[in-house]
C-alpha cells in the first residue's frame, strides 16, 4: 500500500485570525474524507487506519487556488472547495481554502508538491 494523505491548501492573501483559519482548515478536512469515503472507499479506509496524514499548504490567491482545485479535478483526486458563510470576519461566498484527498501522496504530490507549508 502506498502512503496516504490529506492535504489542505489555504490562500494566503486572506487576513484570517487564527480561529477562523483553524476552522476553515477543519471544513476542507472534514470534507474532503467525506467525499473520499463515499467515492474512494479503499482510500478512506487505509487512511483512516494509518494515522490520517495531513498537509497544510498556502498558496498566494484565489485564482492559484482555483488551479490546484480544478487540477485535482482532472485527477480525479477527492477534493472539496470551500467558501465561507460570511458570519465573521469574510464576506459570503468568499473560497477560503480547498481540501485535496485522503488519497496516495505521490497522486497528490504532482499537485501541491511544491507549495509552501503554512
Amino acid at each position: 500500500m502506498s502512503e496516504l494523505k490529506q492535504v489542505i491548501v489555504v490562500r494566503a492573501d486572506l487576513k484570517m485570525s487564527r480561529g477562523k483559519l483553524a476552522v476553515q482548515v477543519a471544513h476542507a478536512a472534514v470534507c474532503a474524507a467525506e467525499e473520499a469515503r463515499n467515492k474512494f472507499n479503499n482510500w478512506w479506509k487505509d487512511w483512516l487506519t494509518s494515522g490520517q496524514k495531513k498537509v497544510v499548504v498556502k498558496v498566494k490567491d484565489e485564482e492559484e487556488l482555483l488551479r490546484i482545485f480544478n487540477l485535482a479535478r482532472l485527477m480525479n483526486l477527492p477534493s472539496v472547495l470551500i467558501s465561507n458563510r460570511g458570519l465573521t470576519e469574510l464576506p459570503p461566498g468568499t473560497i477560503t481554502c480547498v481540501g485535496i484527498g485522503p488519497a496516495p501522496s505521490e497522486l497528490i504530490d504532482k499537485i501541491t508538491g511544491t507549495l509552501p507549508l503554512l
